[in-house]
């Protein structure tokens, strides 16, 4: 037997002897290494220091509980569409059209109420109508082959004019005598926190499993990072796909189910531009708009991060059109540091 063969080593004509000690002795992150190279853990750090600054600078207001209760319910309405976002994403795609998905779905569930049907009927009538959309995009992207970017922003233009029509451009506040029931699933509190937070915590808790321990949330990672590999490897890619914007459509449905028992009403404006702060919330907690990257709980904490700076800014006394600025700089901010970890890895 060859002496490299006895040592364990073998020889290539590029990177020279190798022995399987060398290979042995590279040793993965550690926890602690993967922690701290976590674009999400470094959101939490930096929205942990703002919160703790402005309870310092502002304790009786910035700090009270009521605003605690306003920031929260505020950032849980971004966050449950960003939940669904985020799958989106991973998969290398775009959904422009949550925010009109929350505009048509508020319009059903108000027509229906008015109409004097249940609260469960307007309920399910609004998730369906989510589910709908969302199944619609993902045809059209997996099936079609058509570009994420074109159908949803069209379809975004189409809920909305749909949502306009359907309400006959007026608002919508007479619920009928079935009302109270639906008001109280958005407009309900526990612990003194609204039903939307706590609806946003159950559902990042099971979509955050779904993607880390199911073989759907594998396909959507494998997808993301290359999708012809996948299907090489037998991933139902289509399928998949399809599925991601479906759950993007049911989460803006969700949403704009619990915004319309909060408010009380439904207006066809409700969701406008949200689409944008979705986005960005699911970019700023680690996710990359080219695929293969994004967690729930990152999604999360980014909508609680720019909702934190936009709070504190009003709070400040700063002039709400430079909100949009900060945030811009903080979308760069988290671009430039996915960028650097990249580099890193490379």
């Amino acid at each position: 037997m060859p002496p490299e063969a006895q040592s364990g080593a073998t020889t290539h004509p590029d990177i020279g002897d190798v022995s399987i000690q060398d290979v042995v002795s590279i040793k993965e992150q550690t926890p602690l290494e993967k922690l701290l190279s976590s674009q999400p853990f470094w959101v939490t750090v930096a929205l942990a220091l703002i919160i703790v600054v402005m309870t310092v600078r502002q304790p009786d207001s910035f700090g009270s509980v009521a605003n605690f209760a306003n920031m929260t319910r505020n950032f849980a309405i971004i966050g449950l569409m960003a939940i669904g976002m985020v799958a989106v994403i991973i998969t290398g795609g775009i959904d422009l059209s949550v925010g009109s998905i929350m505009g048509v779905t508020g319009v059903v569930c108000g027509l229906l109420l008015q109409d004097g049907q249940a609260w469960y009927v307007a309920l399910m009538a609004g998730l369906l109508t989510g589910i709908l959309v969302g199944t619609i995009n993902g045809v059209l992207i997996a099936y079609v082959g058509l570009s994420p970017f074109v159908v949803t922003l069209a379809m975004m233009s189409f809920a909305r004019s749909l949502a306009i029509v359907l309400s006959q451009n007026r608002m919508i506040y007479d619920f009928g005598a079935d009302g109270d029931g639906f008001k109280a699933i958005g407009g309900g509190e526990m612990y003194g926190l609204s039903n939307i937070f706590w609806a946003l915590v159950i559902l990042a808790v099971i979509v955050g499993i779904v993607l880390r321990f199911t073989t759907w949330g594998r396909h959507l990672y494998s997808i993301g990072g290359n999708e012809q590999a996948a299907r090489l490897t037998g991933v139902p890619v289509d399928r998949v796909k399809m599925q991601a914007y479906m759950l993007s459509g049911f989460t803006a449905a969700v949403s704009a189910v619990l915004v319309v028992g909060w408010q009380g009403s439904a207006i066809n404006a409700l969701g406008t531009t949200y689409e944008l702060r979705v986005i960005a919330s699911t970019v700023i907690g680690g996710a990359n708009l080219m695929g293969g990257e994004g967690s729930a709980y990152g999604a999360v904490v980014g909508a609680a991060l720019l909702e934190v700076i936009r709070n504190s800014l009003l709070m400040e006394g700063i002039d709400s059109n430079w909100q949009g600025a900060f945030v811009g700089i903080f979308i760069i901010l988290a671009v430039l540091l996915e960028k650097i970890r990249g580099r890193r890895r490379a």
